[in-house]
Formats: structure tokens, C-alpha cells, sequence
């Protein structure tokens, strides 16, 4: 009896460390034990950090300061609290400090432990705020919250982490590049995006997201890594010879390209011309197995066709060796031409199952 469990547990990442408590805008809150007031702070040209103007007490900015700091404090269900409050009472107002709210209270319920919930927080600000500072850092977050969903961590269920979130992770990567397009940002989901497909097998999604990722982003620095992989995400896609051989003639363009562009790296890479050989090697193999059907379906029209292309297309094969025999026992062909051939013991058997 199979006693494996039905689901994985993966083991929550402290939400804290996802949500720097020191902003690029270099402030930071701490508390005033005596008033329990936030205090503000902020780096000075030398690097030091000076004590800024404090918001007085009260007034909406105190409000800000005071979640900022319980949430740094790693008591982030009393911000949130204070934030529901304050967004309920300003949210009919359009106040200025709204999107700083809403991004808040999204990083108080990340600290919490629902980071799917925060999702909504975080889509107010993207949505309704995207002139505001605070987009592109929502943006940031959702990111982060997309790479916890495609590396294992499981939605929330009834207080318990059940449900695949990777469709939610897929989702959050495809509409980042859609909102920030061209932006650094929009390149880390991108190539992150594909190299998920490919981590999953997923070879026709990575083969189609890595093309995607060298138009949008022709000079990243993962343009070479995007390269080799779609190469390998094509020839992955081919099942046999009894299938659709696309793949692998997108594959043999591929190699040439790669090969041109990084010459050396494509060597060490084994993306060379013995590369090329066997994928011809597989193409013509697959020509063939079609070949073979046509003839069991009676066609022989077809069948002389497609051998005849093999034989123009894919000389020196294995495969076309084969095919010739086949023209001569059937009287296509006078007699069995020389058809050069080079194929090692490796290469033959590689030609007899279509593979690489």
C-alpha cells in the first residue's frame, strides 16, 4: 500500500527578510520608548544616518511612521490593524498617503503569513496608484511573492498550505513584464518565468518564453543562458520519429546561430557541428518512419516522395541508406547508389530510436 502523502508541506519563509524594513529612500523608523512615538532617520551624504523631523502626533504621516515601525518590529498584526483603520476612514478621500497604506498593510500581511492576501493590497497600489512611488516596490513584492509560488511554497487552504500556486506565480511573472516592460524588473520575470518551464519539463512553454526573452531583452546578461536552453528545450521536444521533427529543424538553426555567436562557449558546449550531424541524423529518421507510413496506408505516391526528399535533404544518414533500399526493392530507383556514410556505432543506434 502506497502511504506517500497526497501533498508536500513546504516550510514557510520568514515574510520578514522579503520585506526590507531600510527603503531605498534610506529612512528608518525605531521607537521612542518615552512617547511611543516613531522617530525618522535618514542618511546624510556621508553615509551616516541623522535623526529627521519627527511627524507630529496625530496627524496621518504619525500613523504611517508608527506601522512602518511595528511592522520592523515584527508586529505586523497591530499595523495591520491601525492601516485597516486609517485606510477605511481616508480611502473616500484620495489622500496622498494612500498608496503608502495600501503597500503597507500588504508587507503587514506578508509578515503575517498570507502573502496571497497581501496580493490585493499590493494590486490597490499597481491599479489605482501607478504614477505613485510606491508601483514599482509593489511590483518588487509581487515578484518575490511569484518566486515562493514556482520554487515549491503552496497556497493557503483553510489555514493550511494545500493548493498549487504555481498558476498564481506564472501569472504574477507574465504581468509584471506587461506593467514594467523593458525594465529590469520585467527582465528578472521574464528569464525567471522560462527557466521555471524548463526546471518543470515544460519544454514547449520554456522553448516559446526563452524566444520571448532574447527579443525583449537582446543585450541581458542572460542572453547566452537564454540561448544554449532554448536550444536544449527544442530538441527535448522531439519524441520520435513518429512525430512532428519542427523542433528539431528550429533546433539545427539554433546550434548554427549559437555557434556564430559564441564559438567557443558552443564547443564546450557540445552545440557543434556533431550536434547538427545528429539532429540530421533524427530528421532523416523521421522522414523515413513517414515514408513507412505511407507505405502501410497503401500510398505509394507519398511514400516515393518523401523518400526522395530524404535521399536530396539528408544524404549520408543512416535513415537515407535505408530509404534507398527501399526505392530499389520497389524499382524507384536502376540500382542502389553509393550513399556516403560516416555514422559511427553510437550515431546508428542513435538513428534507430530518433534520439540524441
Amino acid at each position: 500500500m502506497d502511504c506517500r502523502p497526497l501533498y508536500t508541506v513546504v516550510p514557510m519563509p520568514d515574510p520578514l527578510k522579503l520585506i526590507p524594513v531600510v527603503v531605498l529612500a534610506a529612512s528608518f523608523a525605531c521607537a521612542d520608548a518615552a512617547q511611543g512615538q516613531a522617530r525618522e532617520f535618514k542618511l546624510d551624504e556621508s553615509g551616516e544616518f541623522q535623526e529627521g523631523e519627527r511627524p507630529a502626533e496625530g496627524t496621518d504621516e504619525a500613523v504611517i511612521a508608527r506601522a512602518r515601525e511595528l511592522i520592523a518590529t515584527k508586529r505586523p498584526s497591530e499595523a495591520r490593524s491601525i492601516l485597516s483603520k486609517w485606510i477605511d476612514e481616508n480611502a473616500r478621500e484620495d489622500h496622498p498617503l494612500l498608496p503608502e497604506a495600501y503597500l503597507l498593510r500588504g508587507d503587514a500581511i506578508m509578515a503575517g503569513g498570507n502573502e496571497y492576501k497581501a496580493l490585493y493590497d499590493y494590486e490597490a497600489v499597481i491599479l489605482q496608484y501607478p504614477s505613485s512611488p510606491e508601483f514599482v516596490t509593489a511590483l518588487e513584492r509581487e515578484f518575490d511573492i511569484a518566486r515562493l509560488y514556482l520554487n515549491g511554497l503552496r497556497r493557503k487552504f483553510l489555514g493550511i498550505r494545500l493548493e498549487n500556486g504555481g498558476p498564481i506565480g506564472e501569472e504574477l511573472l507574465v504581468r509584471i513584464q506587461e506593467r514594467l516592460p523593458k525594465s529590469q524588473l520585467a527582465e528578472s520575470a521574464a528569464i525567471e518565468l522560462a527557466d521555471y518551464y524548463y526546471r518543470t519539463r515544460e519544454m514547449e512553454m520554456a522553448a516559446e518564453m526563452y524566444g520571448i526573452f532574447l527579443v525583449n531583452f537582446p543585450e541581458s546578461q542572460y542572453r547566452k543562458k537564454a540561448m544554449q536552453r532554448r536550444i536544449y528545450s527544442n530538441i527535448a521536444r522531439f519524441k520520435g520519429p513518429r512525430y512532428n521533427a519542427a523542433p528539431l529543424v528550429e533546433a539545427q538553426v539554433l546550434v548554427e546561430g549559437f555557434s556564430q555567436t559564441y564559438p567557443l562557449d558552443a564547443q564546450a558546449a557540445g552545440l557543434n557541428d556533431a550536434l547538427v550531424a545528429r539532429l540530421d541524423e533524427s530528421l532523416a529518421a523521421q522522414m523515413l518512419e513517414t515514408a513507412r507510413w505511407y507505405l502501410r496506408q497503401k500510398d505509394e505516391a507519398s511514400a516515393r516522395v518523401t523518400l526522395q526528399r530524404l535521399l536530396r535533404e539528408h544524404p549520408g544518414t543512416l535513415a537515407a541508406s535505408r530509404g534507398t533500399d527501399i526505392m530499389v526493392d520497389r524499382g524507384w530507383l536502376g540500382a542502389k547508389p553509393e550513399v556516403p556514410t560516416e555514422n559511427s556505432g553510437e550515431d546508428r543506434g542513435a538513428a534507430d530510436a530518433a534520439g540524441l
